[in-house]
């Protein structure tokens, strides 16, 4: 693995939150490929280790990262890591997430919720907070939350679309809550770029991979906002176009 040389000046450096795997994994196999610097950050040192690695093997060049987003001592000491590699950040993907249990909203309780929105929504806000600094000094700045179309309220209730045929109190929730930060990121901090991703059904572990799309296409979107620059911020899109709020 490459975490022991420095990184030629000039090169496009990515963080991934839940590198190790599905869509983090192939956003970083893709930005690899282009030449990018990947910092794959996972919660499991082994898996993510091993995913670095294979990326490694295939031509890539990527620093593994221990990264429990839940933690803010675990975020700070990734934040350290790459600190002593770069003296920026170009772009923050935050794509870690849990869906939760898949219980009905009857049999949802409050503490049901609360280690989706530990992951989904605290998670987000934990890193992006750290890694602002690092970020703010690249010339083009931008972090890709990768959001849902179960977090949009026209897609949920719209009828023909498969979002609005699973009602859960977790997953769409807190994707939800995550779209309302973002746009208030994109308000607030105009020096930094903050878009929305939806990967849509994309055959992951997360839906027991019975998703339509392949982690490629399902990664399109999120590649697409990484690499535009310049760009717009406050977008929402999956991979065919802008999607409703």
């Amino acid at each position: 693995m490459s975490e022991l040389h420095s990184i030629p000046a000039g090169t496009t450096t990515v963080l991934i939150t839940g590198g190790n795997k599905g869509l983090g994994y192939e956003t970083a196999r893709r930005l690899g490929e282009l030449g990018w610097h990947v910092f794959l950050g996972a919660r499991d040192e082994t898996r993510g280790r091993e995913a670095a690695e294979r990326l490694t093997g295939g031509g890539a060049d990527v620093t593994f990262v221990p990264l429990d987003v839940t933690s803010d001592d675990s975020v700070a000491e990734a934040a350290r890591i790459i600190r002593d590699r770069t003296d920026r950040l170009d772009v923050l993907i935050n794509n870690a997430g849990i869906t939760g249990e898949l219980i009905g909203p009857e049999e949802t309780l409050p503490e049901h919720l609360i280690p989706v929105f530990r992951v989904n929504v605290l998670g987000p806000i934990r890193v992006t907070r750290v890694f602002l600094p690092l970020l703010r000094a690249g010339d083009d700045p931008r972090v890709v939350m990768v959001s849902s179309g179960a977090g949009s309220l026209t897609i949920t209730t719209d009828p023909e679309r498969k979002e609005s045929t699973f009602p859960h109190l977790m997953y769409p929730v807190s994707k939800a809550a995550l779209n309302m930060i973002t746009v208030q990121y994109a308000k607030g901090i105009p020096d930094v770029r903050f878009n929305l991703a939806d990967p849509g059904f994309t055959a992951t572990d997360l839906n027991g991979h019975q998703g339509t799309q392949t982690v490629t296409e399902g990664t399109d979107a999120i590649v697409e906002f990484a690499t535009t620059s310049p760009g717009h911020t406050g977008q929402y899109r999956d991979r065919l176009g802008a999607l409703p709020w």
